[in-house]
């Protein structure tokens, strides 16, 4: 009668470790690789969202809005919150002024009083460091977006920020994309390509 061998061999041991072996070292390389573009398209995804976001609360709130971009001390990379304003008689709603809403308080005449909006804040954490990924903006400087009740930008405010760019680290650039987000005068953000040739309909505006 035939009878399984219930052990090993040395060589099945060996066969079986080389295998394993060789997997590790396939797999992890392709695992870190799809880990950080994924970190990347999350990244665009986190300044598109926060254009958007202002953007929708000033047009749902018929109020001004902004965006404010810091320096986040972990990644390197840009927290943002979305604050709202509501102009008063004498008190406009621009960068020196305006009863602006913060974190623990709705604006200034907010005509939902207490029960108001309250601005969202992001913090870039999770994001790649600015070893892998660095973040050029347009223009130079700028780090905030104003918008009107009618969702458009708000020209008054000189230094607006039209763009930002992410540029992977040379180590990472067969891996991991350049990417942007803009924001155009409409008010209306997006993704796109700032390194295809001009007329590609991937590519960032002028």
């Amino acid at each position: 009668m035939f009878q399984l061998n219930k052990g090993f061999t040395l060589l099945e041991v060996l066969i079986t470790l080389t295998v394993f072996a060789v997997m590790l070292a396939v797999g992890i390389p392709a695992m870190s690789t799809w880990v950080l573009t994924s970190k990347v398209r999350s990244a665009n995804e986190f300044y598109l969202e926060g254009f958007s976001m202002a953007r929708r609360q000033a047009v749902s709130h018929n109020a001004a809005s902004r965006i404010v971009l810091t320096a986040n001390a972990n990644s390197g990379q840009m927290d943002w919150q979305v604050d709202i304003c509501f102009p008063q008689p004498g008190l406009p709603c621009n960068d020196g002024a305006g009863g602006w809403s913060t974190t623990a308080a709705p604006a200034a005449n907010d005509p939902e009083g207490a029960n108001g909006y309250k601005s969202v804040f992001r913090a870039a954490d999770s994001l790649p460091s600015t070893d892998v990924l660095t973040p050029s903006y347009a223009p130079d400087g700028a780090s905030k977006v104003y918008y009107t009740a009618l969702g458009w930008v708000d020209t008054s405010y000189a230094l607006n920020l039209t763009r930002i760019r992410l540029d992977p680290d040379p180590v990472y650039v067969k891996a991991v994309p350049t990417v942007a987000v803009v924001v155009t005068l409409a008010g209306m953000a997006s993704k796109c390509d700032p390194t295809v040739a001009a007329g590609d309909s991937r590519g960032c505006p002028p």
